[in-house]
């Protein structure tokens, strides 16, 4: 057969994006269907298909088409699979959103897969081809990621993405934050690849650049102990993601510093202990929020600090304070969002029964939108808030202010403050449609 894998835009719905808009380079390549992709026996032709780098050809040749995506793509998704299937050609929807809501995803679709691929799309392939497709498709349990095989990078189109060369080396995460649909997905217990598998991959890749899309990179200190011994002297640079209780290790942190690392994401959310209590991440401490940064710097390490906005009751002095904070704690690029009840979370079924939901648009949840009412402010401050937050730290006196003195870590922290500025400022200030 010949197969599309398509990852649709969420633009096309929010801001109306018309067909041959000019578009800026994409941040990273859809990793999850390049794994698909790996996963089709080689008697099948695979295209990908993605629409972040350019508009859609619905009249690509192709016997089924597979699609993935987040929430906030998700009625872009939905109107992609009507496209094909007006063609005639059976659609599979996959993915976060699609495992959070399958009853939903069904009425747009031939097929919905509940979870990983692994395991499952194999199947899939077998029953499209005898035109036997089920409603649902779910594993039994979660896959083994040791013999899962390396994505099918030649698929790409590399130059298209800001950092094209992504690599996973776990999933899972141990933690359960009320927020986050990561434990939801794919599960609390962390399932890992061979290291020596990882290091060779990474080693094999073009770019200079890698990132890591695990949730937590370091959250199993003797799995990236060795994982990072292994990357010294490879002359990789790469940037990952970390929580907050991982990061409490000097010497791993040492270590991730000598084998590359150049930026690590952290989730601290907020300066609000009791916020973080409500949302089942109590390891994040507030009081240790600069050590663990001055921590990271001291290894060369950037910081990519992630707040959001929108907790109960934190009041209208919140969106100034943080960005202060940022400032003074010096993190290289912060990350300003709301807070946003993804379908399948348990934020989300507690703001449902206490009747807190005033959007159900999935294409605004984004971290850009307020989909909920707030407690001690209104939808319209919390909105402007998070504008004024981006506004305040990605001015040019802004980026200044929390890389002057920056040295060896600077040239990869200044390429991201000018590439998120790039997208954050337009839409802050109401000069992006």
């Amino acid at each position: 057969m010949r197969v599309a894998l398509v990852s649709p835009d969420r633009k096309h719905v929010v801001e109306g994006r018309a067909r041959g808009e000019a578009r800026l380079k994409a941040p990273f390549p859809p990793l999850s269907l390049l794994q698909v992709a790996a996963l089709t026996p080689p008697e099948h032709q695979v295209v990908l298909l993605d629409e972040a780098l350019e508009d859609l050809d619905f009249d690509v040749p192709c016997d089924l088409v597979g699609i993935t995506a987040f929430t906030s793509a998700a009625p872009r998704a939905y109107e992609v699979a009507a496209e094909f299937r007006h063609r005639g050609i059976p659609v599979v929807v996959g993915g976060m959103h699609a495992s959070a809501c399958p009853e939903e995803a069904q009425e747009h679709c031939d097929a919905v897969v509940i979870g990983e691929a692994e395991g499952v799309w194999e199947r899939v392939l077998e029953d499209a081809e005898a035109r036997r497709l089920q409603k649902v498709y779910c594993s039994a349990q979660y896959p083994d990621m040791s013999t899962a095989p390396a994505p099918r990078r030649d698929l790409l189109r590399r130059g298209k993405y800001l950092v094209p060369d992504t690599v996973q080396a776990t999933r899972g995460c141990t933690h359960d934050c009320s927020f986050c649909s990561v434990a939801a997905f794919f599960g609390r217990r962390i399932r890992s690849r061979p290291v020596e598998k990882v290091a060779a991959e990474v080693r094999s890749l073009p770019g200079s650049i890698i990132a890591f899309v695990d949730d937590d990179i370091a959250s199993r200190p003797k799995y990236a102990s060795d994982l990072f011994e292994r990357l010294v002297g490879t002359g990789k640079k790469w940037l990952g993601q970390a929580s907050s209780a991982a990061l409490e290790n000097t010497d791993l942190i040492r270590l991730a510093g000598r084998s590359g690392c150049k930026g690590l994401f952290v989730g601290l959310e907020t300066l609000s202990d009791v916020a973080l209590r409500q949302v089942n991440k109590g390891f994040n401490v507030v009081a240790r929020f600069k050590d663990t940064i001055k921590r990271l710097h001291d290894a060369g390490i950037g910081v990519i600090g992630s707040f959001m906005f929108g907790f109960d009751n934190e009041g209208d002095a919140v969106f100034e304070r943080t960005a202060e904070f940022a400032e003074e704690a010096r993190i290289d690029v912060p990350q300003y969002s709301i807070l946003t009840p993804l379908p399948g979370t348990r934020l989300h079924a507690q703001m449902e029964a206490e009747g807190r939901i005033i959007d159900r648009d999935w294409s605004h949840y984004d971290g850009g939108h307020v989909v909920f009412a707030p407690r001690g402010t209104t939808p319209e401050k919390l909105q402007d808030g998070l504008k004024a937050a981006l506004k305040h730290s990605y001015s040019c006196l802004g980026i200044l202010r929390r890389l002057i003195g920056v040295s060896a870590r600077l040239p990869t922290m200044l390429a991201l403050n000018l590439a998120f500025r790039r997208r954050a400022i337009p839409w802050a200030t109401g000069t992006s449609r």
